[in-house]
């Protein structure tokens, strides 16, 4: 099932994961970084580059939901 989901997702849910992934690890990152460093600005300003990834990953989540809802009608 996931193999043939992913083959057959659409662009703008590959698009939203791929998004997520990428912002919840630069989030991530940065607070390394702030935070090793001492840089308390640093460390605050990635939490809502986090949360901004949990939201598309949501977003993904739903998109997904919908594509498979379709695909059970059928």
């Amino acid at each position: 099932m996931l193999t043939e989901f992913w083959a057959t997702a659409s662009t703008a849910y590959k698009t939203l994961v791929f998004s997520a992934m990428g912002l919840i690890a630069v989030g991530m990152i940065l607070t390394i970084v702030g935070n090793t460093s001492g840089n308390q600005g640093l460390a605050l300003a990635s939490l809502p580059v986090i949360g901004l990834g949990l939201i598309l990953h949501i977003a993904g989540l739903v998109v997904r939901g919908q594509a498979i809802r379709k695909s059970l009608k059928r």
